[in-house]
């Protein structure tokens, strides 16, 4: 009987040969050894109705569309987006092109003008954009909490921000006036550089003017709240797009009666460090 014996150096020097062949000279800082190039983010705008766009990108060899209409922030979309742009005026459109690994492949902009409000679906809030101290002075302060929270309205910021601490809470509040059965949609930006810890940013529709030093109630139509899950993260956009629970997150208000209401933002928590709105929307649907 002859017995075979085969030295592992020989086994192992094929395998060694191959691992070299196969590592790449250099890595970029995920260590994939891939570089995404630049892109071509370029894209169409096309008016389909008054107030009505269509948004369509114009290359496809990347993986995915990020769009921010209007600076609501940079939000994953699709190839083509349909938007309403409801109020005149000037709006730049961006879209990014998104490549391999996530990587940035190209930014581009393009300018659209509206020329006449929507007839019904204008917005109703006055001072929503708090870009001059006209706008700001629209807007009430509710003080429930007797400190550690402080909204600052405008203040030539172009938004209002909150501060708060320690669970204390504060809200900003305007009066709005509604008739019986129609149905209003409720939209705004928020954003903030920094996690919330704690947090609970509310929109309410109230039958009564709040009270200094007392909390509000009821229905809740927008929500950021971090033990519903969002929040936690820095964020920007529409809180119809970055806000959590679709229970407190719908939107839209049905009038029970006709006459005046108001429309509440508030905000508390442990740790809320200049959380931003603007772009505040109350708009009637039908």
């Amino acid at each position: 009987m002859i017995t075979k014996y085969i030295s592992k150096s020989i086994l192992l020097a094929p395998a060694m040969l191959f691992f070299a062949s196969c590592t790449p000279d250099t890595i970029d800082g995920d260590g994939n050894g891939i570089v995404q190039g630049p892109l071509d983010a370029s894209f169409k705008i096309t008016k389909t109705s008054e107030n009505h766009y269509s948004i369509k990108r114009n290359f496809n060899n990347y993986l995915m569309s990020k769009w921010n209409v209007d600076d609501d922030g940079f939000n994953t979309g699709k190839e083509e987006e349909k938007i309403f742009l409801p109020d005149a005026g000037t709006y730049v459109i961006q879209h990014q092109a998104i490549g391999v690994g996530g990587a940035l492949g190209g930014t581009a902009s393009e300018t659209v003008v509206v020329p006449t409000s929507d007839p019904i679906a204008g917005n109703m809030i006055q001072g929503g954009r708090f870009d001059t101290p006209a706008e700001a002075a629209k807007w009430s302060i509710h003080k429930i909490s007797a400190s550690g929270a402080q909204w600052v309205i405008g203040n030539g910021t172009g938004v209002a921000t909150i501060v708060a601490s320690g669970s204390n809470q504060q809200g900003i509040y305007q009066a709005v006036n509604v008739v019986a059965g129609r149905k209003y949609s409720i939209d705004l930006v928020a954003a903030s550089e920094t996690p919330l810890v704690n947090t609970w940013f509310e929109v309410y529709v109230l039958s009564t003017a709040p009270v200094d030093g007392q909390d509000i109630s009821g229905t809740v139509y927008r929500n950021i709240n971090t033990w519903d899950g969002c929040g936690t993260s820095k964020f920007k956009g529409k809180v119809s797009s970055v806000g959590c629970n679709g229970s407190k997150n719908s939107g839209v208000y049905t009038a029970t009666t006709t006459g005046t209401v108001y429309l509440e933002i508030k905000c508390g928590g442990g740790t809320v460090n200049s959380l931003k709105v603007d772009k505040v929307e109350f708009r009637r649907m039908q």
